[in-house]
């Protein structure tokens, strides 16, 4: 069920007048609608200049949209505010046992308060500070405690049938390289097989390889790959036909349950290092009366967000949801409570918008709607806040990095723009901030749903608007 927040009007003293009848698209706009057959109510877009908040222009930016991932800037926005730029995330270590020589007689126990960037580069730094502390051997079980978040019951197959996607991976609060590996495969031709490799190591992932090589280019979905998980067994399967012509390729997907994959990850990596793990894995809670061995601290929140946009990370947003929800209302932390927080502070700073309808923070759902009058005022109150640099730094360089590293690249665009991008089927979006060749800064917000626009006619009627905006 969707969860909407339905709120007022904008605040008047965010949202400057305008014309009583909408501005006319520009030509160019209106040149790439009509080569790609794309009705003008289906696109809306509000620019605002930043100088002196006059709206440049405007298009149908009443209307609700789905915003696709662009709702990121609200959800990172808001926690910036909320939380503040150096808010960190705490994961606790408890040895629960004594430690003498080197050997930890008990268990080890991992509390997690919803880090969203816990890495394996992470990890490797949480076990290198355990091992300073004094353990090298764990005669015990890995104990897990995620009960600083509580999360529905997740099917990770219900928005696009598509259960092992990295991007549909839900929230935990000890969650670990994103639960997801990376699989390489290569042609062996002294086998005339294919080689697998796994990065991250899990030492309870088994992968059953049946992949054949064929002759043929590097090409076909998933090059003829078909991946099979068996949770009963913690196995991965690989079948199909390879073609011979790719050297290598990759691809990133979901594996096992999250404390499954939090203790493979550790287990393996603690291994690796030399160290000794004799244990199995429980779920636990920390004592009350405990005191941590260890509290690994994260990066800070501005650092994180900067991951969450640039690449815009569906799980990582997921977790700064969470995370506003604990520690604004107290754990554990839950969606609908991340939700009020949000609503409740659009209210507090004026941004009382007219349609939104808000769901799980990431924009991974269909029925997610804003406009792009309130989207526009809420980039407006962001550029006037103290954290706003950044906040700016969290979108990607219009052609150098994240979601834009090969999109705007041509021309003067190149360096010119801090934006968002959002897709998703019959979505595309884009919002954020552009500097203009005459010095002017703009706010920018389009959004436009429609039939198949999201296979690229959506990012040439963007990419047009931009190149106009930035002559002005």
């Amino acid at each position: 069920m969707i969860r909407r927040l339905v709120l007022g009007s904008i605040a008047a003293l965010l949202l400057p007048p305008a014309a009583n009848a909408e501005d006319a698209l520009p030509v160019e706009v209106q040149s790439a609608l009509n080569h790609r057959n794309l009705p003008h109510d289906t696109l809306s877009i509000h620019v605002t200049d930043l100088d002196d908040g006059e709206i440049v222009l405007r298009w149908k930016d009443t209307a609700p949209r789905n915003p696709g991932s662009t709702i990121k800037l609200l959800t990172t926005l808001a926690a910036l505010d909320v939380l503040g730029p150096t808010f960190t995330w705490q994961t606790q270590v408890y040895a629960l046992g004594p430690i003498e020589e080197g050997r930890l007689d008990g268990d080890l126990l991992l509390k997690g308060h919803g880090d969203p960037f816990l890495v394996t580069e992470r990890v490797w730094q949480l076990q290198r500070q355990i091992r300073q502390a004094g353990i090298r051997e764990i005669a015990g079980d890995l104990l897990i405690d995620d009960s600083y978040f509580s999360v529905a019951v997740h099917d990770p197959a219900a928005f696009d049938r598509q259960p092992l996607r990295a991007y549909n991976v839900a929230p935990n609060a000890l969650l670990m390289n994103f639960k997801a590996a990376r699989f390489w495969f290569e042609p062996n031709t002294e086998t005339n097989g294919v080689t697998v490799w796994q990065d991250p190591p899990l030492a309870n992932l088994q992968v059953d390889n049946r992949l054949e090589l064929t002759p043929g280019r590097c090409r076909g979905y998933q090059r003829g790959i078909t991946i099979t998980a068996n949770t009963a067994v913690d196995e991965i399967r690989f079948t199909g036909r390879f073609p011979a012509g790719c050297t290598r390729y990759r691809m990133d997907r979901a594996v096992l349950g999250h404390n499954e994959f939090a203790y493979g990850l550790f287990a393996a990596m603690w291994r690796e290092s030399g160290g000794v793990f004799e244990g199995g894995w429980k779920s636990a809670q920390a004592p009350d009366d405990a005191e941590p061995l260890i509290e690994f601290e994260s990066l800070p929140l501005a650092d994180v967000i900067a991951r969450i946009n640039k690449h815009s990370n569906n799980v990582m947003a997921r977790q700064v949801l969470y995370t506003l929800s604990a520690e604004s209302l107290g754990g554990p932390g839950t969606e609908a409570g991340g939700r009020k927080v949000i609503g409740d502070w659009l209210q507090e700073k004026g941004l009382e918008f007219s349609a939104l309808a808000f769901e799980n923070g990431a924009g991974l759902s269909r029925e997610v709607r804003m406009t792009a009058a309130d989207f526009g005022a809420m980039l407006r109150f962001a550029w006037q806040q103290p954290y706003m640099p950044e906040y700016l730094a969290s979108m990607s360089l219009a052609g150098l990095d994240g979601t834009l590293s090969f999109r705007l690249d041509d021309g003067p665009l190149a360096g010119n723009g801090h934006l968002k991008t959002g897709s998703l089927d019959h979505v595309s979006a884009i919002a954020g901030y552009l500097q203009a060749a005459s010095g002017r800064r703009f706010a920018v917000v389009v959004m436009q749903n429609h039939t198949d626009v999201h296979r690229g006619p959506g990012e040439e009627v963007q990419e047009a608007l931009l190149r106009w905006l930035y002559e002005q």
